[in-house]
């Protein structure tokens, strides 16, 4: 390990502690930027970074920090399967429950960057369990990044590319199955994720916290009026 300054991006809430635990762990000095205007040339210049690590983050890295610095992203799939937006959902989505998390080096090209390392990865849970459970993932791959210094190497295969997911493709009313409900539900539960949703009349049904019963589905929900002040300042 070599001990010197990394800079950690995230805005989620739940990767806020992991650069002082990173510190704490590591030897390294972690700065946390939050905000896509923080991430600049200017600042990254100032801090000097080994590593500026990505462990969430859903903004377009500009080509200049890339190009610059050693840019490590964090991606829910087993590359090169699964490049592109929204992994979590679009595996689920296929029936798919355990993936891995790649580590790759930032490149012009989306999720086409050689890989460090990868690990093992349950998507069973809500979108917030499983995001808490890819950040304590994360965390190990950036100590263990720091410790041996592995050369990325190059993904192998046919790439296969998801399709950012919409906000209308969480309506339940395209559900066959309870299963398909269930999951529907769970991979929208998050902080900042449009939950899944019935149009019903006037009323707009939001729903989370779901639990597959025998025969059923129990799930929280909120409804609210299509088109009324709080719907339209989301």
């Amino acid at each position: 390990m070599r001990n010197g300054n990394c800079v950690l991006i995230s805005n989620r809430p739940w990767n806020r502690v992991m650069a002082a635990r990173l510190e704490e762990r590591t030897g390294c000095c972690f700065t946390l930027l939050t905000k896509p205007e923080e991430l600049i040339v200017e600042t990254l210049e100032r801090l000097k970074p080994q590593y500026v690590f990505f462990p969430h983050w859903s903004h377009r890295i500009p080509e200049n920090i890339f190009n610059q610095f050693e840019c490590v992203i964090f991606h829910m799939t087993d590359l090169p399967y699964g490049r592109g937006g929204s992994p979590l959902q679009n595996l689920i989505a296929r029936g798919i429950y355990e993936t891995k998390i790649s580590a790759l080096r930032c490149v012009k090209e989306m999720d086409a960057g050689p890989i460090y390392l990868k690990k093992p990865l349950s998507l069973h849970g809500s979108a917030e369990e499983i995001f808490l459970r890819a950040s304590d993932v994360i965390e190990e791959m950036i100590v263990e990044i720091l410790e041996k210094l592995p050369e990325p190497m190059p993904q192998e295969g046919a790439p296969m590319v998801f399709k950012r997911r919409k906000a209308e493709e969480g309506n339940l009313a395209a559900a066959q199955t309870l299963e398909q409900v269930f999951d529907l539900i769970r991979m929208l539960d998050a902080e900042g994720y449009p939950n899944a949703f019935l149009n019903v009349g006037p009323f707009k049904i939001e729903f989370t916290r779901a639990s597959m019963k025998t025969g059923h589905v129990m799930a929280d929900v909120r409804i609210s009026l299509v088109g009324n002040v709080k719907e339209r300042e989301k």
